[in-house]
């Protein structure tokens, strides 16, 4: 699979987009246990062009996470245009690698977003939609792809068409979550039609699936029922970004890895701190790995009290004692 120039392999995996999750630490580790290609947490176009600090520092991206898209989102089609230009020169903006792709987010079902026309609220302005993607692709020398759902609720999948209507306007490859933005991230994904744009003659461009792959089991059968070029992985890789390697192997053999022990999945939470200490220094680089760190040591039996004194002290020497405990205790 090929995203512009960029050789990807075959059945390719991808780090879903997810704000307060995809900074820099965690898809460091994704790339380096397996993902193919992640993406920086979605910007707000509005935040890039009023030179926002907190959102050019999402910008920023290191040469070990290439190849990786970053990710934009907004209403308005000017502020697009202009927050797309910036990602286009995202290295000499932000420093670091920059952007291999340019992602547009047309699929954050949550209601500050998607309340405003952004996001999926975008489903419901299908024409405007097209219209920002056209702009974009026009105004970038990057490749262009798009994130998006079925359509605004059951009465509006408007999908296949959609996605007909954008890769006429220049997208380079399409990921498709298998929810309605009215669904949010409540029942099961629905794959069929993600398998029906991907199986539609009139589309070439990648198509890439995304919703509730939690196992190896279920990528290959996403893989196999519906012949989606790639699969991306949001909410299961939290706290589990060895999940790629996993489905890898899974894909090649049909044999599950062992799980990974108590004692390794301490030494890899070291890791992940270590590097949103070294990325965001004290105390930000602990708060924000909060969300990874009690999914890290999910299942283990009695685990209550250690947890709640892992995700509250905001103290290095305290965590890394309090993880220390764990690998004794439970290793």
């Amino acid at each position: 699979m090929k995203i512009g120039n960029i050789d990807l392999g075959e059945r390719p995996l991808f780090l879903a987009p997810m704000e307060d999750v995809t900074d820099a630490s965690f898809r460091v580790l994704c790339r380096e246990y397996g993902a193919d290609m992640v993406y920086t947490e979605f910007i707000p176009s509005d935040g890039l062009i009023r030179d926002a600090v907190k959102a050019i520092a999402k910008m920023r991206t290191l040469e070990n996470e290439a190849p990786i898209g970053i990710q934009i989102y907004g209403h308005i089609p000017e502020s697009m245009v202009d927050a797309a230009r910036m990602a286009d020169k995202a290295a000499e903006i932000a420093g670091g690698h920059g952007a291999d792709i340019i992602d547009i987010n047309f699929g954050c079902p949550v209601t500050k977003i998607a309340g405003r026309g952004a996001g999926s609220g975008m489903m419901r302005y299908p024409d405007k939609m097209v219209a920002i993607t056209k702009a974009v692709v026009e105004a970038v020398g990057k490749p262009v792809t798009v994130k998006t759902r079925l359509g605004w609720d059951d009465n509006s999948k408007i999908i296949v068409e959609l996605a007909e209507r954008l890769q006429d306007v220049g997208i380079q490859a399409l990921t498709i979550h298998g929810r309605t933005r009215c669904q949010l991230y409540r029942g099961e994904a629905d794959w069929t039609l993600i398998g029906e744009v991907k199986n539609n003659p009139r589309m070439h461009i990648p198509i890439i699936g995304n919703g509730d792959i939690t196992t190896p089991q279920k990528a290959r059968d996403a893989f196999d029922r519906y012949g989606v070029d790639g699969i991306m992985i949001g909410r299961a890789t939290f706290g589990h970004p060895w999940i790629f390697n996993e489905i890898k192997h899974y894909l090649k053999t049909g044999e599950e890895l062992p799980p990974m022990d108590v004692r390794e999945r301490v030494a890899l939470a070291k890791r992940h701190l270590a590097l949103s200490l070294e990325l965001k220094g004290e105390p930000r680089g602990i708060f924000e790995m909060r969300r990874h760190l009690s999914c890290y040591f999910k299942g283990l039996p009695d685990f209550k009290d250690t947890r709640m004194k892992m995700v509250t002290t905001l103290d290095k020497e305290e965590l890394n004692g309090i993880l220390d405990y764990i690998c004794e205790h439970y290793g």
